[in-house]
Protein backbone atom coordinates (compact mmCIF):
# COMPACT_ATOMS: atom_id res chain seq x y z
CA UNK A 1 0.00 0.00 0.00
CA UNK A 2 1.18 3.69 -1.26
CA UNK A 3 1.92 6.09 2.21
CA UNK A 4 -0.27 8.51 0.78
CA UNK A 5 -2.96 5.85 0.68
CA UNK A 6 -2.72 4.85 4.42
CA UNK A 7 -5.39 5.99 6.98
CA UNK A 8 -2.95 8.22 9.16
CA UNK A 9 -3.93 7.07 12.92
CA UNK A 10 -2.26 9.78 16.29
CA UNK A 11 -1.92 7.03 19.09
CA UNK A 12 -2.16 8.36 22.36
CA UNK A 13 -0.66 6.00 24.84
CA UNK A 14 1.07 5.84 28.76
CA UNK A 15 0.25 4.87 32.07
CA UNK A 16 -2.86 4.75 33.64
CA UNK A 17 -3.54 7.93 35.55
CA UNK A 18 -1.31 9.73 33.67
CA UNK A 19 -3.82 11.58 31.51
CA UNK A 20 -4.53 10.27 28.24
CA UNK A 21 -8.36 10.34 28.19
CA UNK A 22 -8.06 13.53 28.63
CA UNK A 23 -5.47 14.75 25.76
CA UNK A 24 -6.83 12.44 23.01
CA UNK A 25 -10.34 14.34 23.78
CA UNK A 26 -8.99 17.89 23.06
CA UNK A 27 -7.05 16.80 20.49
CA UNK A 28 -10.08 14.93 18.79
CA UNK A 29 -12.14 18.15 19.22
CA UNK A 30 -9.11 20.31 17.42
CA UNK A 31 -8.68 17.73 14.15
CA UNK A 32 -12.27 16.47 14.01
CA UNK A 33 -11.34 12.61 15.15
CA UNK A 34 -12.90 9.83 16.83
CA UNK A 35 -11.07 7.61 19.83
CA UNK A 36 -10.83 3.84 19.37
CA UNK A 37 -10.19 2.49 22.73
CA UNK A 38 -7.49 0.30 23.39
CA UNK A 39 -7.84 -0.80 26.73
CA UNK A 40 -8.07 -4.54 27.87
CA UNK A 41 -10.17 -4.06 30.37
CA UNK A 42 -12.66 -0.79 29.54
CA UNK A 43 -14.06 -3.33 26.91
CA UNK A 44 -15.98 -5.06 29.85
CA UNK A 45 -19.50 -3.51 30.74
CA UNK A 46 -19.60 -4.62 34.02
CA UNK A 47 -16.32 -3.19 35.12
CA UNK A 48 -16.68 0.71 35.01
CA UNK A 49 -15.29 2.49 38.34
CA UNK A 50 -12.66 -0.07 38.45
CA UNK A 51 -11.50 0.27 34.79
CA UNK A 52 -11.65 4.19 34.88
CA UNK A 53 -13.92 3.90 31.96
CA UNK A 54 -14.54 7.66 30.88
CA UNK A 55 -17.96 9.14 31.30
CA UNK A 56 -20.07 11.16 28.92
CA UNK A 57 -18.53 14.46 30.63
CA UNK A 58 -15.13 13.32 30.09
CA UNK A 59 -15.59 12.70 26.76
CA UNK A 60 -17.39 16.03 25.76
CA UNK A 61 -19.39 14.55 22.88
CA UNK A 62 -16.41 13.08 20.85
CA UNK A 63 -17.50 9.53 19.59
CA UNK A 64 -15.44 6.99 21.74
CA UNK A 65 -15.49 2.98 20.04
CA UNK A 66 -15.04 -0.04 22.04
CA UNK A 67 -16.12 0.61 25.00
CA UNK A 68 -18.21 -1.57 27.84
CA UNK A 69 -18.98 -3.74 25.05
CA UNK A 70 -18.38 -7.10 26.34
CA UNK A 71 -19.58 -9.03 29.49
CA UNK A 72 -17.19 -9.83 32.10
CA UNK A 73 -17.35 -13.96 31.52
CA UNK A 74 -16.55 -13.66 27.72
CA UNK A 75 -13.18 -14.00 26.24
CA UNK A 76 -10.99 -11.46 24.35
CA UNK A 77 -8.04 -11.46 22.81
CA UNK A 78 -5.53 -8.86 21.24
CA UNK A 79 -6.74 -10.37 17.61
CA UNK A 80 -10.28 -9.51 18.57
CA UNK A 81 -9.00 -5.93 19.34
CA UNK A 82 -7.43 -6.07 16.24
CA UNK A 83 -10.29 -6.84 14.37
CA UNK A 84 -12.78 -4.65 15.77
CA UNK A 85 -10.64 -1.58 15.76
CA UNK A 86 -9.91 -2.08 12.14
CA UNK A 87 -13.32 -1.93 11.08
CA UNK A 88 -13.73 1.00 13.22
CA UNK A 89 -10.75 2.96 11.75
CA UNK A 90 -11.89 2.08 8.43
CA UNK A 91 -15.20 3.49 9.41
CA UNK A 92 -14.37 6.69 11.13
CA UNK A 93 -11.67 6.91 8.15
CA UNK A 94 -14.62 6.61 5.37
CA UNK A 95 -16.77 8.96 7.05
CA UNK A 96 -13.95 12.47 6.35
CA UNK A 97 -13.13 11.88 10.56
CA UNK A 98 -9.55 11.59 11.63
CA UNK A 99 -8.64 8.67 13.70
CA UNK A 100 -7.02 8.41 17.32
CA UNK A 101 -6.13 5.67 18.90
CA UNK A 102 -6.00 5.88 23.05
CA UNK A 103 -4.94 3.47 25.91
CA UNK A 104 -2.36 1.85 28.02
CA UNK A 105 -2.02 -1.95 26.55
CA UNK A 106 0.65 -2.08 24.97
CA UNK A 107 0.25 -5.15 22.96
CA UNK A 108 -3.25 -3.98 21.45
CA UNK A 109 -1.67 -0.70 20.46
CA UNK A 110 1.52 -2.36 19.03
CA UNK A 111 -0.59 -4.84 17.33
CA UNK A 112 -3.13 -3.03 15.47
CA UNK A 113 -0.32 -0.40 14.27
CA UNK A 114 1.84 -2.77 12.90
CA UNK A 115 -0.86 -4.83 11.50
CA UNK A 116 0.13 -8.43 13.47
CA UNK A 117 -1.56 -11.43 12.08
CA UNK A 118 -2.17 -13.44 15.19
CA UNK A 119 -1.45 -17.34 14.43
CA UNK A 120 -3.63 -20.27 15.54
CA UNK A 121 -5.90 -18.16 17.45
CA UNK A 122 -8.53 -20.38 17.99
CA UNK A 123 -7.00 -22.09 20.48
CA UNK A 124 -7.26 -25.68 22.25
CA UNK A 125 -9.14 -25.04 25.89
CA UNK A 126 -8.42 -29.07 26.43
CA UNK A 127 -4.06 -28.42 26.43
CA UNK A 128 -4.62 -25.25 28.28
CA UNK A 129 -6.69 -26.57 31.30
CA UNK A 130 -3.98 -29.49 31.19
CA UNK A 131 -0.89 -26.62 31.11
CA UNK A 132 -3.20 -24.85 34.21
CA UNK A 133 -3.30 -28.31 36.14
CA UNK A 134 0.83 -28.62 35.51
CA UNK A 135 1.26 -25.20 36.97
CA UNK A 136 -0.93 -25.84 39.87
CA UNK A 137 0.29 -29.43 40.36
CA UNK A 138 4.13 -28.92 39.96
CA UNK A 139 4.48 -24.65 39.42
CA UNK A 140 5.02 -22.19 36.98
CA UNK A 141 8.36 -23.25 36.23
CA UNK A 142 7.00 -26.96 35.26
CA UNK A 143 4.95 -25.23 32.25
CA UNK A 144 7.86 -22.89 31.64
CA UNK A 145 10.52 -26.00 31.11
CA UNK A 146 8.00 -27.50 28.61
CA UNK A 147 8.42 -24.35 26.56
CA UNK A 148 12.37 -24.44 27.02
CA UNK A 149 12.45 -27.77 25.40
CA UNK A 150 10.54 -26.88 22.02
CA UNK A 151 11.63 -22.81 22.07
CA UNK A 152 14.57 -22.28 24.26
CA UNK A 153 14.87 -18.47 22.77
CA UNK A 154 11.25 -17.64 23.25
CA UNK A 155 11.00 -19.16 26.83
CA UNK A 156 14.06 -17.21 27.98
CA UNK A 157 12.28 -13.83 27.03
CA UNK A 158 9.16 -14.99 28.80
CA UNK A 159 9.31 -14.89 33.17
CA UNK A 160 8.02 -18.69 34.15
CA UNK A 161 5.15 -16.42 36.05
CA UNK A 162 3.59 -14.75 33.03
CA UNK A 163 1.96 -18.24 32.87
CA UNK A 164 -0.80 -16.79 30.14
CA UNK A 165 2.14 -16.45 27.83
CA UNK A 166 3.89 -19.14 28.46
CA UNK A 167 1.14 -20.99 27.69
CA UNK A 168 0.14 -19.37 24.77
CA UNK A 169 3.65 -19.93 23.20
CA UNK A 170 3.18 -23.44 23.58
CA UNK A 171 -0.19 -23.59 22.32
CA UNK A 172 0.78 -21.96 19.03
CA UNK A 173 3.89 -24.40 19.03
CA UNK A 174 1.54 -27.31 19.49
CA UNK A 175 -0.48 -26.38 16.56
CA UNK A 176 1.49 -24.51 14.04
CA UNK A 177 4.99 -26.25 14.45
CA UNK A 178 6.25 -22.48 14.87
CA UNK A 179 8.49 -20.99 17.49
CA UNK A 180 8.10 -17.06 18.92
CA UNK A 181 10.47 -15.96 16.81
CA UNK A 182 9.20 -17.70 13.61
CA UNK A 183 5.67 -16.79 14.69
CA UNK A 184 6.87 -12.91 14.55
CA UNK A 185 8.50 -12.79 11.00
CA UNK A 186 5.24 -14.59 10.06
CA UNK A 187 3.00 -11.74 11.48
CA UNK A 188 4.46 -9.13 10.16
CA UNK A 189 4.45 -10.75 6.51
CA UNK A 190 0.92 -8.29 5.74
CA UNK A 191 2.39 -4.51 5.29
CA UNK A 192 0.41 -2.20 8.10
CA UNK A 193 -2.35 0.03 6.48
CA UNK A 194 -1.85 2.83 9.04
CA UNK A 195 0.57 5.35 8.66
CA UNK A 196 0.93 6.33 12.55
CA UNK A 197 2.53 8.62 15.05
CA UNK A 198 2.81 7.56 18.72
CA UNK A 199 3.57 10.32 21.22
CA UNK A 200 3.51 8.66 24.80
CA UNK A 201 2.52 10.32 28.02
CA UNK A 202 5.72 9.91 30.83
CA UNK A 203 6.54 11.88 33.96
CA UNK A 204 9.74 13.14 34.56
CA UNK A 205 9.39 13.21 38.53
CA UNK A 206 8.04 9.50 38.54
CA UNK A 207 6.44 10.20 42.14
CA UNK A 208 4.00 12.50 40.63
CA UNK A 209 2.35 9.64 38.48
CA UNK A 210 2.24 7.57 41.77
CA UNK A 211 0.68 10.43 43.53
CA UNK A 212 -1.92 11.20 40.33
CA UNK A 213 -2.21 7.25 40.88
CA UNK A 214 -3.13 7.16 44.72
CA UNK A 215 -5.77 9.77 44.23
CA UNK A 216 -7.42 8.49 41.14
CA UNK A 217 -7.77 4.88 43.59
CA UNK A 218 -9.07 7.38 46.01
CA UNK A 219 -11.58 8.54 43.68
CA UNK A 220 -12.74 5.74 42.98
CA UNK A 221 -13.35 3.86 46.05
CA UNK A 222 -15.61 7.16 46.45
CA UNK A 223 -17.46 6.38 43.41
CA UNK A 224 -18.57 2.57 44.54
CA UNK A 225 -15.24 0.88 43.33
CA UNK A 226 -15.71 -1.91 46.70
CA UNK A 227 -19.33 -2.24 45.47
CA UNK A 228 -18.78 -2.74 41.93
CA UNK A 229 -16.08 -5.78 42.88
CA UNK A 230 -18.54 -7.23 45.56
CA UNK A 231 -21.45 -7.47 42.45
CA UNK A 232 -18.87 -8.62 40.11
CA UNK A 233 -17.81 -11.60 42.18
CA UNK A 234 -21.29 -12.45 42.87
CA UNK A 235 -22.69 -12.54 39.73
CA UNK A 236 -19.19 -14.27 37.96
CA UNK A 237 -17.87 -15.82 40.68
CA UNK A 238 -13.88 -16.18 41.33
CA UNK A 239 -12.80 -17.41 38.52
CA UNK A 240 -13.99 -14.77 35.41
CA UNK A 241 -11.26 -15.03 33.30
CA UNK A 242 -9.28 -11.71 31.67
CA UNK A 243 -11.57 -9.67 33.54
CA UNK A 244 -10.95 -11.58 36.95
CA UNK A 245 -7.48 -9.78 36.35
CA UNK A 246 -8.77 -5.92 37.11
CA UNK A 247 -6.65 -3.91 39.32
CA UNK A 248 -9.54 -3.27 42.10
CA UNK A 249 -11.72 -6.48 41.66
CA UNK A 250 -8.96 -9.02 42.97
CA UNK A 251 -7.52 -7.07 45.44
CA UNK A 252 -10.82 -6.65 47.48
CA UNK A 253 -11.23 -10.86 47.05
CA UNK A 254 -9.12 -11.09 50.52
CA UNK A 255 -11.03 -8.55 52.36
CA UNK A 256 -14.58 -9.99 51.00
CA UNK A 257 -13.26 -13.37 52.29
CA UNK A 258 -12.40 -11.36 55.75
CA UNK A 259 -8.65 -12.16 54.92
CA UNK A 260 -7.32 -8.68 55.22
CA UNK A 261 -8.59 -4.99 56.51
CA UNK A 262 -10.29 -2.96 54.30
CA UNK A 263 -7.18 -0.63 54.69
CA UNK A 264 -4.81 -3.52 53.03
CA UNK A 265 -6.96 -4.07 50.25
CA UNK A 266 -6.64 -0.31 49.30
CA UNK A 267 -2.91 -0.07 49.47
CA UNK A 268 -2.75 -3.16 47.42
CA UNK A 269 -4.57 -1.52 44.67
CA UNK A 270 -2.43 1.54 45.34
CA UNK A 271 0.44 -0.54 44.64
CA UNK A 272 -0.76 -3.11 42.49
CA UNK A 273 -1.36 0.10 39.88
CA UNK A 274 1.97 1.63 40.29
CA UNK A 275 3.49 -1.70 39.84
CA UNK A 276 1.23 -1.96 36.60
CA UNK A 277 2.22 1.50 35.22
CA UNK A 278 5.58 0.57 35.02
CA UNK A 279 4.89 -2.79 33.43
CA UNK A 280 3.32 0.12 30.79
CA UNK A 281 5.98 2.07 30.35
CA UNK A 282 8.23 -0.56 30.07
CA UNK A 283 6.52 -1.60 27.05
CA UNK A 284 5.91 1.75 25.73
CA UNK A 285 9.67 2.67 25.57
CA UNK A 286 10.63 -0.19 23.57
CA UNK A 287 8.28 0.70 20.79
CA UNK A 288 9.98 1.52 17.77
CA UNK A 289 9.82 5.54 16.81
CA UNK A 290 7.91 6.19 19.67
CA UNK A 291 7.66 9.98 21.10
CA UNK A 292 7.75 10.60 24.68
CA UNK A 293 5.47 14.07 26.01
CA UNK A 294 6.07 14.63 29.70
CA UNK A 295 2.65 15.90 31.72
CA UNK A 296 4.86 17.25 34.92
CA UNK A 297 7.02 19.71 31.91
CA UNK A 298 5.95 23.39 31.95
CA UNK A 299 4.44 23.42 28.58
CA UNK A 300 1.22 21.94 28.70
CA UNK A 301 0.71 18.66 27.01
CA UNK A 302 -1.58 19.56 24.77
CA UNK A 303 1.12 21.97 23.24
CA UNK A 304 3.49 19.55 23.26
CA UNK A 305 1.31 17.16 21.54
CA UNK A 306 -0.06 19.65 18.66
CA UNK A 307 4.05 20.74 17.97
CA UNK A 308 4.38 17.04 17.30
CA UNK A 309 1.66 16.34 15.40
CA UNK A 310 2.42 19.36 13.12
CA UNK A 311 6.29 18.24 12.98
CA UNK A 312 4.86 14.81 11.49
CA UNK A 313 2.35 15.99 9.41
CA UNK A 314 0.52 13.05 10.08
CA UNK A 315 -3.09 15.49 10.03
CA UNK A 316 -2.11 17.96 7.05
CA UNK A 317 -4.33 18.29 4.63
CA UNK A 318 -2.44 15.95 2.15
CA UNK A 319 -1.78 13.13 5.11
Amino acid sequence: MDACEKIPVLAVVGPTASGKTALAVRLAKKFGAEIISADSMQIYSDLYVSTARPDETEMQGVPHHLLGFLPADQPYSAADFCAMAKACAADIHSRGKRVILCGGTGLYVQSFLENITFTGEGGDPDFRAKMHRLAEEQGNEAVWRELCAVDPDGAQALHPNNLGRVIRALEIYRSTGLTTAQQRVQSRLEPSPYRSLVLCLDFQDRQKLYARIDLRVQEMLRRGLEAEARRFFERYGTDSGTARQAIGCKEFLPYFRGEIPYAQAVESICRGTRRYAKRQLTWFRRMPGIQTIYADAQQDVFDQALERIDADGLFSSGG
